[in-house]
């Protein structure tokens, strides 16, 4: 079973992993197609990207038991059509990840630790923020920094939200997994966040909920 991971965390909202390991055919022999769908999945021209689409369905299935459609707003946020629960997802490389909450609102960010962090942790890193001098774990520290945000981000709607400017990490000392705060402050927004991260399969995890 390609699900390599499935826990409750906050108490209410589920998290599970999906490590892709099936051929195309197999992924789209055991999906269910809402209207519209294939025509969806056509439109993507890298089958890499099309088995992504597959494995956010296929995960769906089994974390919820049943088939369920997913629908986008203009800011590209998930939803479940005719369901109160609501949706984060995130997938790197060939691990997909979801968490669903039926009464807080919820983030998650994935990624595989592969690129070149430093050239753009200008970008999204402020000078409140602390990473660590040792180099053996500054490219780590930075990926949990990116990963965070880009939860929060979802978490927040995607909503008049530049990440230097609007995010800040308070510090922490990087390790395999822990707890984390995050402030966002916008004009939406100015409230503090616990998150919580780990590692898995050379991927770095962020997941919060409010």
């Amino acid at each position: 079973m390609p699900i390599i991971y499935n826990q409750i965390v906050y108490n209410d909202c589920q998290l599970g992993i999906w490590e892709i390991s099936e051929s195309f055919e197999e992924m789209y022999s055991k999906i269910h197609f809402f209207p519209g769908e294939k025509k969806k999945l056509d439109e993507y021209k890298s089958e890499n990207r099309q088995l992504e689409w597959l494995s956010v369905r296929r995960l769906l299935r089994e974390l919820r038991g049943k088939p369920t459609q997913i629908v986008y707003n203009d800011q590209r946020k998930p939803f479940l059509f005719n369901s109160d629960m609501n949706i984060s997802i995130s997938h790197s490389r060939d691990l997909t990840a979801i968490m669903l909450s039926k009464n807080k609102k919820i983030g998650l960010d994935l990624e595989y630790m592969s690129h070149n962090i430093e050239k753009v942790a200008h970008k999204f890193l402020n000078e409140d923020e602390f990473i660590v001098d040792d180099p053996s774990k500054q490219k780590f520290h930075m990926y949990i920094h990116w990963c965070a945000k880009e939860a929060l981000y979802k978490l927040c709607d995607k909503q008049d939200i530049n990440f230097r400017k609007n995010l800040t990490l308070e510090p922490f000392e990087p390790d395999e997994c822990g707890e984390i705060y995050g402030w966002v402050d916008n004009k939406f927004w100015h409230d503090k966040f616990l998150m919580r991260y780990f590692t898995i399969k050379d991927h770095v995890l962020v997941y919060s909920s409010k």
